[in-house]
């Protein structure tokens, strides 16, 4: 519990056996005057062929598995889990950032937000933690979201926390790479308050499954702005 708030993370998995144990051990290390900040933590296995499951169960974490491939499918199985939830942070599995850092998110709900974003572009990234795509994808949708929705946005990033109401008001329905931007755009067009705070992005254990292939990133971007479309062009005129 973390300022009166039951919180629950999420975290989905593909192939992150090097990784899954310390990024689990370090969100449930996580203390404030209050005690143990996470109160249930879900890994969903997105259809592993190493240990990442069993490696996520040993250090702690409920662990459920949806074969379906999908970054979205992933965390909509895991949410799905937590029970008896306020807020939902949303963490990927690669040790790619600092779970201390969670805290800023979740101060960041505390103080009245729906949604807190981690901006890698405000905070620290290390070298290699992004490849060049990816910086450039980021800008681009970035850029794309407040020229169509007059909303300032810094990063997409996966690092995020969103109240449990919110988020079920979203009705979110991506199953791929179009999860991050339609879970912000969705909360502007609801006029839902999000603040973003800066954390740092560090290089991740082991490959990327998006940007460490051709095919992932083009998917990645494929997904990213044909939501950013499909947003735009349902909303209500």
């Amino acid at each position: 519990m973390y300022k009166s708030l039951r919180i629950g993370v999420v975290i989905p998995a593909l192939n992150e056996e090097g990784a899954i144990s310390k990024v689990v051990s370090g969100l449930l290390a996580i203390s404030s005057d209050q005690g143990q900040v996470v109160d249930q933590l879900v890994v969903c296995d997105n259809g592993s062929t190493d240990e990442t499951a069993a490696r996520a169960a040993a250090a702690g974490a409920d662990v459920v598995s949806q074969k379906e491939p999908g970054y979205g499918i992933a965390c909509q199985t895991a949410v799905a889990a937590l029970t008896n939830i306020d807020v939902v942070l949303f963490v990927d599995g690669d040790d790619s950032c600092l779970p201390a850092e969670a805290l800023h998110l979740l101060d960041g709900i505390a103080a009245g937000n729906a949604l807190a974003i981690g901006s890698r572009t405000l905070g620290n990234m290390q070298s290699g933690a992004l490849t060049v795509p990816q910086r450039a994808g980021n800008l681009l949708a970035a850029w794309l979201i407040h020229w169509l929705w007059h909303h300032k946005v810094t990063d997409l990033g996966p690092f995020r926390a969103i109240r449990f109401d919110a988020y079920q008001q979203l009705e979110m329905q991506d199953c791929r790479f179009g999860w991050t931007v339609e879970m912000q755009v969705k909360c502007i067009q609801h006029r839902l308050p999000i603040s973003e705070h800066p954390v740092t992005s560090t290089r991740r254990i082991g490959k990327s499954k998006i940007s460490g292939t051709l095919r992932g990133t083009l998917g990645a971007a494929h997904g990213i702005l044909g939501m950013i479309a499909r947003l735009y062009f349902s909303t209500p005129s």
